[in-house]
């Protein structure tokens, strides 16, 4: 295997001969557009996932899983920021987590395992946004035309090519008005669907509600590791080097900024939507909480135009979160085809854009069209994905860094981070992976349902 590119310990990497960088991470945000990319990258429908996840684990623990890996969550990314910025200070401005790991660790095979995590996140988030996509399409469709001959798969195929045109916007940075529309997008059906199980849990066809757990002791383990997992990737982001490379420097105290205005939307959008959904439908809980309040058999347990809507939301949200984790993948592309000495919209650089972008689109609507299975790619996402970039990674990089005391408080509090969570990824890979085995029992190629 080739030598990773060495970074450097003195001076930040060329980025004059740097395409990925000059490009794709041009550095020209405020710490508000940084707010924007990071609620973009954590708040999305897959809140929608929440009452789900308090299925596998119950009223008291569910509460406690998603307060800890908030808590964990912002104390880590808040760590990861002054990580990049104390190597800015020092000459060394790190626009890539996988130069930053190699960097800090001095370990070449930490730069490919890094590429590795990324890309496996980057492309399962990419599948999940477009079969989700397709799946609010269907339930629209299905709607007003229950008879209708157009599959799971037709819907995947239109959502994919609306994702080839929008994948041509150059930048990280040409995302900010997108991704603003994206968190006003995410509050407006965090509400409704709220409004929508208030509805449905007072009105006089709510469901029985039952909250027991799996009767099986095994099966009750490995469905709470699950909705760890879940946690964990509805939490994840991965990206956050990338999207503090967006920021013009110097990018000091603006990350945090944009931080508590990201985990200010967290705490509104996610605990209603949690408690709602899971209020309503307990252990009858779907993946996507839509699909409960508009049940196969019956009518819908909502006015129709609020669900309606929430689902024009959804599907609109979902463009842009497929957009912003696609840039690592748009950045290391372009950092091997384009030549930055012939400007962005030049020719020479934006065939192979049009081409590489659209066959990485293209990949991801194939296997989401192939493979619906849209909770459990979040619970792989979370456990091999999210959990070593966010909840391990940054808090051995600060201890390293940073330096704090050996007998230090802080020194002790990420040690211990990194120990629960490197066990409660072990754990949640295997629950993940052994759900994902399960239900594919339950599907067929191609199949026109998702699986729960």
């Amino acid at each position: 295997m080739a030598e990773p590119p060495r970074i450097d310990p003195f001076l930040e990497n060329r980025r004059e001969e740097d395409a990925g960088a000059a490009f794709v991470l041009v550095s020209k945000g405020k710490w508000w557009h940084a707010g924007f990319h990071l609620t973009t990258a954590i708040v999305g429908p897959t809140i929608l996932t929440l009452p789900y996840v308090f299925r596998g684990l119950g009223w008291g623990l569910g509460f406690l899983c998603l307060t800890v890996m908030g808590v964990v969550t912002f104390y880590s990314y808040c760590l990861m920021s002054l990580v990049l910025e104390h190597c800015e200070k020092e000459g060394r401005r790190h626009i890539r987590f996988r130069e930053l790991a190699s960097d800090v660790l001095g370990s070449g095979w930490m730069f490919y395992f890094v590429i590795f995590i990324q890309t496996a996140i980057n492309t399962g988030v990419g599948i999940g946004a477009i079969l989700l996509a397709g799946e609010c399409l269907q339930i629209m469709y299905s709607n007003l035309s229950p008879n209708g001959s157009l599959k799971l798969y037709d819907f995947i195929a239109i959502v994919t090519v609306v994702m080839i045109i929008l994948s041509q916007l150059p930048t990280f940075h040409s995302l900010r008005h997108i991704n603003l529309g994206s968190l006003l997008l995410c509050l407006g059906y965090t509400f409704l669907v709220v409004g929508a199980c208030i509805h449905a849990g007072t009105s006089k066809n709510a469901p029985p509600r039952d909250y027991s757990l799996e009767t099986s002791e095994a099966s009750r383990v490995f469905s709470a590791f699950t909705s760890i997992s879940i946690i964990a990737a509805i939490f994840g982001n991965g990206i956050l080097p990338e999207i503090q490379a967006t920021l013009a420097p110097p990018a000091t105290g603006k990350m945090v900024k944009g931080l508590f205005m990201c985990y200010s939307v967290i705490f509104v959008t996610f605990y209603s939507a949690a408690v709602s959904g899971y209020w309503v439908f307990g252990n009858q809980s779907n993946s996507n909480i839509l699909k409960s309040l508009m049940p196969d058999e019956g009518p819908s347990l909502a006015p129709t135009w609020v669900l309606g809507l929430a689902v024009i939301f959804v599907l609109l949200q979902l463009f842009a979160i497929g957009l912003v984790y696609s840039q690592v993948a748009y950045e290391i592309m372009e950092k091997k085809s384009a030549d930055v000495k012939q400007g962005m919209f030049s020719k020479r650089n934006l065939i192979p854009r049009l081409i590489l972008r659209t066959l990485y689109v293209m990949f991801c609507g194939f296997f989401a069209a192939m493979l619906p299975f849209f909770g459990d790619i979040n619970g792989v996402v979370g456990a091999i994905g999210f959990i070593p970039l966010d909840f391990i990674l940054p808090m051995l990089l600060y201890n390293i860094t940073c330096k704090p005391p050996r007998s230090s408080i802080t020194y002790w509090i990420n040690i211990s981070i990194i120990v629960v969570f490197t066990g409660a990824g072990l754990l949640g890979s295997f629950s993940s992976i052994r759900k994902l085995v399960l239900d594919a029992n339950k599907f067929k190629l191609f199949s026109n349902d998702v699986v729960d």
